[in-house]
């Protein structure tokens, strides 16, 4: 089974290879969901690990339905991807009906530039996610990652065997509050990979000023838990 971490940082990507994952999403903020990680965090990670990279492209939180300037500035952070050697892309796009936009999903695969591509959990929130998902396999895209249009993809498993079900060549990676407990459950179910964080929270030290900068803590993929899911996996 192919184990993806989502890794917010140099030091959770290490925690992952280490561990004996397969690839990470390599992002940032994962309190508002994950964002584009910093250039300099990209080259890091590329530089001094072995790992398979994908790279999370969502310039903001909230929703994702980008304007001209943000799909501007998302097809940028891509070709710097590819042109630094990524392996793939993380992303997506809806239009206001919370619809796949095709258009602009078609010019973020475009401009990945034969990379994999992976339609992140923007898929949870589509209406019809069999339709979307038949879609997303016309314009090539190489895997929907889903927790089955329920906040954990333990819940939303029906969901995601039907998706399973219903493919072609696109692959259906569960994702979203994944681990030991209910790891194998997704192997049982003749899924071939899944995607989680195995985050372990660190307590921040409080702000002894009047302005505080600090909003909650990200913590970091811990290697040992990482190891555990996949031993368990094993058996």
């Amino acid at each position: 089974m192919i184990i993806e971490i989502c890794a917010n940082s140099f030091a959770s990507a290490q925690a992952a290879q280490a561990a004996g994952a397969h690839r990470i999403e390599l992002c940032t903020q994962l309190s508002v969901g994950g964002l584009t990680p910093s250039y300099g965090c990209i080259e890091k990670v590329l530089k001094e690990l072995d790992i398979d990279v994908h790279v999370l492209i969502r310039p903001r939180a909230g929703d994702f339905i980008y304007t001209n300037q943000e799909l501007d500035i998302m097809k940028r952070d891509i070709a710097y991807c590819v042109k630094i050697g990524c392996a793939g892309i993380v992303s997506g796009a809806l239009n206001a009906q919370n619809a796949l936009n095709l258009q602009a999903t078609q010019e973020l695969i475009t401009a990945s530039a034969g990379l994999e591509f992976t339609f992140h959990r923007a898929f949870d929130v589509v209406g019809d996610p069999i339709k979307t998902l038949a879609s997303l396999q016309n314009l090539g895209v190489t895997r929907v990652l889903s927790s089955g249009q329920h906040v954990k993809a333990i819940d939303g498993i029906e969901v995601l065997k039907k998706l399973k079900s219903s493919t072609g060549n696109i692959q259906i990676m569960p994702g979203g509050g994944i681990d030991i407990t209910n790891a194998r459950v997704f192997k049982k179910a003749g899924f071939k990979m899944i995607h989680f964080s195995a985050i372990s929270k660190v307590i921040s030290a409080k702000s002894t000023t009047a302005v505080s900068f600090i909003e909650g803590t990200e913590g970091t993929s811990n290697q040992y838990v990482i190891s555990e899911i996949i031993d368990t996996l094993r058996t």
